[in-house]
């Protein structure tokens, strides 16, 4: 990806992980001008948050370990995808980012 591409949307790639109100800051911010490399992360950071979602009903609802250890694993990809915006990388988060990239192509 060009440097200017980076460069230019990477304050708002690393805002989207910031969880719910972080993702539509940065969705609005790339609303009026997109960005390819902020998509990619909105898209992450988009997959992440629901999986902390999922986690929490897990937990509430299921089994409170089962939902600590998907808890644990979304706290952990986050981390990777945070940095990953920071260092101007798009790096897809483990086991999970090829679906969100997949799922959620209709956000740019």
């Amino acid at each position: 990806m060009e440097n200017q591409t980076v460069n230019e949307g990477k304050t708002a790639a690393i805002v989207s992980y910031l969880w719910w109100i972080g993702f539509i800051i940065a969705y609005l911010m790339n609303n009026s001008k997109r960005n390819a490399f902020t998509g990619f992360h909105l898209r992450q950071a988009l997959g992440l948050n629901l999986l902390s979602l999922a986690a929490s009903l897990v937990s509430r609802y299921v089994s409170g370990t089962a939902g600590a250890v998907i808890a644990v694993g979304a706290l952990v990809l986050w981390i990777m995808g945070l940095i990953g915006a920071a260092q101007g990388e798009e790096k897809k988060v483990p086991l999970l980012g090829d679906q969100f990239q997949d799922w959620f192509k209709g956000i740019a």
